[in-house]
């Protein structure tokens, strides 16, 4: 024998208590047994009613409309019209008695719990009816039972304030297996009411329905019980909150009475007492998706799997209450003192942590009951406080509990290291924690701001741990920008197969426009998306909103040079995303900028990267802090760092004049807009000094000797063409410099020189032996000496400008996080 329960959304309308009907036609046993709830809404809706009557107010029209939905449902479902008509007298005899117990509470404006109780009562008695009588009609041979018929409370009311009567099950259990001897057809039972033994209507509180099935299952000693609702199954972590929370084979009554009791919505506690004495499965199944394996909960479902842990939950809208003072120490009764206080105003505590000092103990409750246990709480402690032996009581709201559930937990090392790890490596704030001696669970206190992300941190770290995803929010979809989101979208594939990396890109913003999705933005219409469905861009809304939607692995990817967007580097690291940008104004202007965005990186666990403010993608910020992290000493840099200038200088010669090399350069794309930002050397000096300071030199810009090739006559020309013109005038002094070096067998480059706590950037001529002597095209170099390479320099060369490299570089950076929050 099985019993079959179906919760109100599984039967809100006639299509869905069709399938539920096809579900239970699949069942050929005819003592299977099924109990319903009222149909969805319907319970809320008779107790909005009841309100209405209480304030005088006209319900009439809701009733007419509640008793249609019900005939309406009716209609669908009998074909019969001689069927369809006597069914439909039953309903509206229901309904009229209901409007009869209306009137008298709208004439006395008093409805008694009982009463309520009774009102109540309707939803269930009218589903289950309906249902029987569908069943009969579509010639499936049923009996309906009216479960106060064999369910025997005390007379406890209150099924509106989430009280239930308390079944006595001995008695209950007997009448129900008279009921089953004499009965052997399929039953179809009202869910959630009883009788007294006095012969009142009465409720089991929240959940109820499920709880009958729980009686009945036991009393017949059911098979197994199965509750239908509309979810696959148990889930790990709820679907609202989490975007792939994965079904659970199995689980223990345990594990399912802590998850239930962290909100997750799997079954009432009560609802198992039942069936756990009889060790009767509990299956729970999707009636939308009936060839859904489901989960099992069961006494040993915690081994059937090897996860460590089931579920992530969390309960909302938690404050935290704290007693703390030197009063408490050694002090016997201050606990004791603490609950007594909450009990007066029936506040539940939810969590309880306690310092073994006992100079501290918090309690965590629900938030809306924080006003009145403080005011109870003050009381109790006022002598003390007066006294000054205990602190005024303090509540922290807006607080949420996450918690972590499974048996698996006992025998595994290391699980609360991991669940903490994962949300410190995330900017989680963890403000209490609680472990209970059993095992199942372990609990922490965060902000309702971290609520999401602490849930999918953990999630990810228990359920998908071999996957990590990051959260991009890119800043510039110019040359570099795109040419980064191509490469992802190439390479995306190979990334999550190999190194179970995963990217999503949540945020996006050009000049004119923004856009986000946390669904995340396709790769390949970015383009389209932005422009047809970003908003005006807005560089603090962007920060705002990537700091507000709170993503676990978030990351800002800066492809501009724009110094509006350094200037929020600060707060973006605070709020633990991390930031990878080519962009080199915020780690060459102040050093004490510098210094503090690598510092808030490092005590907010997050990374800031910049391999690509040097060389592009070349591999140099890595190497040099490779060669320190080691043991390594610096001694000297040496390096090319201008692609512009140095495709200036290798392609100068006798035949073509320097104002003709750089107009050609110019025509390229090769320079700025304008050449002169490029021949000033200030690029290249933001580029030692950013160097210098990774060595752990204090540099800042002005300290840097930097020789500036553009006449001093050309520098303050308004007009670039005018410059290029005026410039030829200087060809002369150039062809003299590059004469004299080739004389002595040398060539000239722009080269940036660090040794000794002092740089310089300036034109130099070397000589066949160097290293830079044959860099060619746009290349760049760099030479460093240690004492680990004290004779034979380190050297590191390649293309040191270009969109594919720097964007090349940009997603070496992207994957580097990627490794690090693993």
């Amino acid at each position: 024998m099985k019993v079959l329960k179906f919760g109100g959304s599984s039967i809100a309308d006639a299509t869905r208590i069709q399938r539920v009907i096809d579900i239970i036609n699949t069942y050929k046993n005819k003592e299977t047994s099924v109990v319903v709830s009222a149909f969805g809404g319907v319970t809320d809706e008779l107790i909005a009613i009841v309100k209405m009557a209480l304030m005088n107010v006209d319900y009439a029209k809701r009733v007419q409309e509640l008793e249609q939905r019900h005939l309406k449902i009716l209609t669908a479902l009998i074909s019969n019209k001689k069927e369809l008509e006597q069914i439909a007298q039953t309903v509206k005899t229901l309904f009229s008695e209901m409007v009869n117990l209306l009137k008298g509470i709208s004439l006395v404006k008093e409805c008694s719990d009982k009463t309520l109780d009774y009102m109540m009562s309707f939803g269930e008695r009218l589903s289950a009816m309906m249902i029987s009588q569908t069943l009969l009609s579509q010639k499936t041979d049923c009996v309906f039972v009216d479960a106060r018929q064999v369910i025997k409370t005390d007379n406890v009311f209150g099924a509106a304030r989430g009280i239930g009567a308390k079944v006595d099950l001995e008695k209950t259990t007997t009448l129900i297996k008279n009921f089953y001897a004499k009965n052997k057809k399929l039953k179809i039972i009202t869910g959630f009411i009883a009788e007294s033994d006095k012969g009142h209507t009465t409720t089991l509180g929240r959940n109820g329905s499920d709880y009958t099935a729980s009686i009945f299952a036991a009393a017949i000693d059911a098979k197994q019980l199965e509750i239908w609702k509309e979810v696959d199954g148990v889930l790990t972590a709820d679907p609202r909150m989490v975007n792939q929370p994965f079904v659970l084979k199995s689980v223990s009554y345990e594990e399912a009475m802590e998850l239930s009791h962290f909100g997750a919505n799997v079954i009432h506690p009560s609802t198992m007492t039942p069936v756990m004495e009889k060790n009767i499965p509990i299956w729970i199944k999707n009636s939308f998706n009936k060839n859904a394996i489901g989960t099992v909960i069961k006494r040993d479902g915690g081994k059937d799997t090897q996860d460590v842990i089931k579920g992530v939950t969390a309960i909302p809208k938690i404050a935290l209450l704290q007693l703390k003072g030197n009063g408490m120490m050694g002090i016997p009764g201050s606990s004791k003192r603490l609950f007594d206080a909450l009990a007066q105003a029936q506040v539940n505590v939810i969590l309880i942590t306690q310092a073994s000092s006992q100079h501290t103990l918090c309690v965590a409750i629900n938030q809306a009951n924080a006003v009145e246990a403080k005011r109870l709480v003050d009381e109790e402690f006022r002598l003390e406080i007066k006294s000054k032996e205990i602190d005024p009581i303090t509540i922290t709201n807006d607080l949420c509990i996450v918690a972590i559930v499974g048996e698996g937990m006992r025998s595994a090392v290391g699980t609360s290291g991991k669940m903490f790890s994962a949300l410190g490596k995330n900017g989680v704030n963890i403000i209490a924690i609680a472990q209970g001696s059993s095992e199942l669970n372990i609990s922490a206190v965060v902000t309702e701001q971290d609520k999401y992300k602490a849930i999918n941190v953990l999630h990810d770290a228990f359920f998908i741990s071999q996957t990590t995803t990051l959260h991009l929010f890119l800043i510039g979809v110019g040359l570099i920008g795109k040419t980064l989101i191509q490469m992802i979208q190439k390479q995306l594939p190979t990334l999550q197969e190999k190194h179970l990396l995963d990217i999503k890109i949540l945020g996006i913003s050009r000049t004119q426009k923004m856009y986000f999705s946390e669904a995340g933005i396709s790769t390949q219409k970015h383009e389209s998306i932005l422009e047809e469905k970003g908003e005006k861009a807005n560089l603090a809304k962007f920060v705002k909103t990537m700091k507000d939607m709170n993503y676990s692995n978030s990351v800002l990817i800066d492809c501009t040079s724009n110094e509006e967007v350094i200037s929020y580097y600060e707060e973006i690291l605070q709020h633990n995303i991390s930031i990878v940008t080519p962009n080199k104004k915020a780690n060459s202007s102040t050093y004490k900028s510098y210094r503090t965005l690598k510092t808030t990186a490092q005590q907010r666990g997050v990374k800031f990267l910049y391999e690509t403010n040097v060389g592009a993608g070349l591999p140099i910020i890595s190497t040099i802090n490779d060669l320190l992290n080691s043991g390594d000493t610096i001694v000297k840099i040496e390096a090319v760092l201008s692609g512009t200038l140095n495709y200036i200088f290798s392609h100068f010669s006798a035949q073509n004049k320097f104002s003709e090399v750089v107009l050609e350069a110019k025509q390229k794309g090769f320079t700025e807009p304008d050449p002169r930002d490029d021949l000033n050397g200030m690029d290249v000096a933001r580029k030692i000094v950013i160097l210098a300071r990774e060595v752990g030199a204090t540099l800042e810009m002005k300290d840097i000797d930097v020789q500036n090739l553009v006449p001093e006559d050309c520098r303050k020309i308004k007009d670039i063409e005018a410059f290029m013109l005026k410039l030829q005038t200087h060809n002369a002094h150039f062809e003299t410099l590059r004469k004299k070096a080739e004389d002595k067998g040398e060539k000239l480059r722009f080269a940036a020189h660090f040794e000794n706590n002092k740089a310089k950037v300036s034109l130099v001529s070397v000589p066949a032996s160097h290293p830079f002597y044959n860099l060619n095209g746009s290349d760049n170099i760099i030479s460093i000496t240690s004492q680990r390479y004290l004779k034979q320099p380190l050297v590191i060369k390649g293309p040191g400008a270009g969109a594919d490299v720097t964007a090349a570089g940009v997603f070496a950076d992207i994957i580097r996080i990627g490794n690090y929050v693993k």
